[in-house]
């Protein structure tokens, strides 16, 4: 029979042995953990961070630039017709609108994409309850033959040919630019320059409301 000191000696091995299966169930403990805190569970069972939310999308018109209107929006259409069948969204409330109903009615108005920075972005034109005119002020978009605004006079030529029909621009040094429908009809796009004959903004229409150079005057 074992003594007593030898009895004694066997249990706290025992009770060592216990304590180290104990600490060896679940999962890793982050041992740079200070005293007090939280411990910091690693390996496999360790919880995953969350993803990064996507960033927000420019918002854009959608569509392709022509002379007949842009995406599914055709000059002559109503506002009603465009909303109907626009497919970039929310077309939002009119802009630029005087008194009274924006459909049927002789007034002036536009219409562009809810979520743009401004509504010089992309605008829509309408006058006497119809489509007649869009304009763009950004980088992005690319007018009816590639056109774009920061492109220089040579640019523009270098894609349409000689730019003869020009007149000055009313508040700059700069000019408007317009370039006929190639297959004929009677829209026009325009470009305007500033002193540095670079494009500052762009925009394709029916006379006379492609001319406007206030808005919808």
């Amino acid at each position: 029979m074992p003594s007593r000191p030898d009895r004694i000696l066997a249990a706290a091995l025992l009770a060592l042995a216990i304590t180290a299966c104990s600490a060896d169930d679940g999962a890793a403990v982050d041992p740079s953990a200070a005293a007090g805190d939280p411990p910091t569970t690693i390996g496999p069972d360790a919880p995953k961070p969350a993803a990064p939310a996507p960033a927000p999308a420019e918002p854009t018109a959608t569509g392709d630039a022509r002379f007949d209107g842009y995406g599914p929006a055709r000059f002559g259409m109503s506002a009603d017709a465009v909303r109907a069948a626009w497919n970039g969204g929310d077309l939002g409330e009119p802009g630029d609108a005087p008194a009274g109903g924006p459909d049927g009615s002789d007034a002036c108005f536009h219409l562009s994409p809810v979520g743009q920075p401004d509504q010089a972005y992309f605008a829509m034109m309408f006058e006497g309850g119809r489509f007649v005119r869009y304009s763009v002020a950004n980088d992005g978009m690319a007018a009816p033959g590639g056109g774009r605004r920061g492109m220089d006079e040579a640019g523009l030529e270098a894609l349409y040919g000689p730019v003869t029909d020009r007149s000055p621009h009313k508040y700059v040094d700069g000019e408007y630019l317009r370039v006929a429908d190639p297959s004929g009809s009677d829209a026009v796009l325009l470009f305007e320059t500033d002193a540095d004959d670079v494009v500052t903004e762009w925009r394709v229409g029916l006379p006379p409301q492609v001319d406007y150079v206030e808005g919808c005057s």
